[in-house]
């Protein structure tokens, strides 16, 4: 395809179905470097894919990668992106331990997600000291903290490759860069307003994805460091992410799921304005997709007009993730979070009311700054109120950089007192909330064979809730009817009907 190119404009505008679909054996790697994206990316990928056969050549075998995601969906998007680059140049995966390409693609909404990079980190050292053509490389959300970086750089110098969340896209630039010279590679971009996402990409699932419509975030809750290393919020526009869609779809997948920091605010800043439940309706009205998800909802952002598209479709599931945080609005006020103990729960009506099947679940925060056990008790007086499907309950952990880290810390044996008293709770609500199915008959999509038992095989109902029930690896993708027998707390046993 690239053959007969004789300039870099030809391959700078080449349409993006055509880069998708190249063989990049036949990139024309003695033309100039493209200046724009994605084609340049592709480039780059002829050249890795070159130097990556040479190697394999020369060892006698393939290379191999392994890819460790930490963190949250927008990160495993990403990691799908990464897994598909590696794939196009020649590396073959395979476990952790055999590799000659690692990447932690890494999170740093907590300090734990830190530690657990660092710990596998020391024990890679000597792994990499036997293999000569190992290469480790770190990406992602804690990269785009300077301290981090600079820790690394300092007591881990045998990382080769270091990249954060903006430029994730150049990974296989970057990865030619440290092939062709065997240096370090560190490539951090404190901002961007770039986004590129015409890139391959490996599904976990061959009939579900996660979507990108926005990246970044502007809430700068006091406790959260993601505005800090995720940027400025910026929204896709709304043709390309239907187009995506209307690609995956047309390649099997039946379920998507639309994902963002804050999707209620999604278009702000967009030419032609467009919110998030306009482009929810157009999304609606793809053929051949059947489930529509999206994460995460922000409360002060949630509209009458998005509960109202919800409600009047039959494909967006009855399952909303509406983050609380805390139920004292001193905290709250605190958290920089914009809304109230009360309009929380008046939000939570407006969406039952609309919904009455709907499955609500949140995060919730024990232990920050200042927390009173006034506030602790008023956290579990909204878990009472709302009485969530299931919640992810997080002890408070301070990041460097962020207004609460200079707050005054609460003793940690308080913490943990507060926090098992609000799993109890969690727990006992869940277990409730969950058997008022049991008995009845519903859809259920089949995602992949039961983990325990090879003879029956796992899915989710419409509202998110696991359901266990015989079946073979033929099933996985498909939708069953399945009679929900008995609730076990967190998952229903059922029998397909």
């Amino acid at each position: 395809m690239f053959n007969n190119m004789d300039n870099k404009s030809d391959i700078n505008n080449i349409s993006i179905e055509a880069l998708k679909n190249i063989n990049l054996d036949d990139v024309n790697l003695d033309m100039p470097v493209p200046d724009t994206e994605p084609g340049r990316q592709y480039y780059f990928m002829g050249k890795c894919k070159q130097l990556v056969k040479n190697i394999s050549d020369e060892i006698g075998r393939p290379l191999r990668y392994y890819i460790k995601t930490f963190g949250c969906q927008m990160n495993a998007r990403d990691s799908e992106k990464l897994t598909a680059i590696l794939e196009c140049l020649g590396y073959e995966e395979a476990e952790e331990g055999a590799c000659d390409f690692i990447l932690y693609n890494t999170c740093t909404v907590r300090e734990n997600a830190n530690q657990k990079v660092y710990g596998r980190l020391g024990h890679l050292k000597s792994q990499k000291r036997d293999n000569p053509y190992m290469i480790i490389g770190l990406c992602g959300c804690m990269m785009q903290e300077a301290h981090v970086v600079e820790k690394i750089c300092k007591s881990y110098p045998f990382v080769d490759l270091i990249f954060g969340t903006h430029n994730i896209f150049k990974f296989a630039e970057l990865l030619y860069y440290r092939l062709q010279s065997g240096n370090q590679i560190v490539d951090i971009w404190e901002n961007t307003d770039q986004i590129v996402e015409e890139l391959p990409s490996r599904r976990k699932f061959p009939f579900k994805a996660g979507v990108n419509i926005m990246y970044g975030c502007n809430n700068f809750c006091s406790y959260c460091i993601v505005p800090y290393v995720r940027g400025r919020e910026r929204s896709r526009e709304p043709k390309a992410i239907l187009r995506e869609i209307e690609h995956l779809v047309e390649d099997g997948v039946v379920e998507i799921m639309l994902l963002g920091q804050n999707v209620n605010s999604y278009g702000n800043g967009l030419c032609e304005p467009i919110n998030f439940a306009e482009l929810l309706k157009e999304v609606d009205k793809i053929d051949g997709l059947q489930r529509i998800r999206f994460m995460t909802s922000h409360p002060k952002d949630l509209s009458d007009e998005l509960i109202s598209v919800m409600a009047n479709s039959k494909k967006v599931c009855r399952h909303f993730h509406l983050p609380l945080q805390s139920g004292s609005s001193r905290l709250l006020k605190s958290m920089n979070r914009k809304y109230t103990k009360e309009q929380y729960i008046g939000l939570v009506e407006k969406l039952r009311e609309a919904m009455p099947d709907l499955s609500i679940t949140t995060d919730i925060i024990v232990g920050y700054p200042g927390e009173t056990e006034d506030d602790f008790l008023e956290t579990m007086d909204v878990v009472r109120r709302v009485k969530y499907d299931s919640a992810y309950t997080f002890i408070y952990s301070r990041r460097s950089g962020t207004p609460a880290a200079d707050m005054e810390q609460v003793p940690e044996d308080i913490v943990k007192d507060r926090f098992d008293r609000l799993l109890t709770l969690v727990n006992e609500i869940s277990k409730k909330r969950t058997g008022r199915l049991e008995g009845k008959t519903a859809e259920v999509l089949v995602e992949n064979v039961n983990a325990h038992d090879c003879s029956m095989v796992t899915g989710r109902l419409d509202n998110n809730i696991l359901v266990h029930f015989k079946g073979s690896k033929n099933d996985i993708g498909t939708f069953k009817n399945v009679y929900l027998k008995k609730a076990m707390g967190f998952y229903y046993l059922g029998e397909v009907r």
